[in-house]
């Protein structure tokens, strides 16, 4: 039996990045996009996220230059970090924000494959075909 490697995608909401992820990749992987759960309340779409971030097998965290703050996506790296599964960040905001990537950082080191670009990040990820 032949079954996807599953991806969680951890990120802001802001742009359609991962609109870009499901176009290239959705014949290769299993998706988890939090995007697409339409759950209003807090503590349901946690709950959510939580139980995907357990299920997948990779992490892919965008931090996009305008997500205003990254706390969801730091959650999620901890715990994805915590339960041994492959994280993939890409951090932008890092790259206009100094103020920002010093305190990032901490993000850095769990990942291990931190990216500047998307593009870089799916070259990464095309690795895993």
């Amino acid at each position: 039996m032949n079954t996807k490697s599953s991806i969680f995608l951890s990120g802001g909401f802001r742009s359609d990045w991962q609109s870009k992820l499901l176009e290239r990749y959705s014949d290769r992987f299993q998706f988890f996009n939090p995007r697409e759960h339409n759950i209003a309340e807090p503590h349901l779409y946690a709950s959510w996220d939580i139980h995907y971030v357990r299920k997948c097998d990779i992490i892919f965290a965008y931090m996009e230059a305008s997500n205003p703050s990254g706390f969801g996506l730091i959650f999620e790296i901890g715990m994805a970090y915590a339960l041994n599964k492959t994280i993939i960040l890409v951090d932008e905001r890092s790259e206009v924000d100094a103020t920002f990537a010093k305190y990032f950082k901490i993000a850095h080191q769990p990942s291990g494959n931190v990216f500047k670009t998307l593009e870089e990040a799916f070259q990464f990820l095309d690795t895993f075909i």
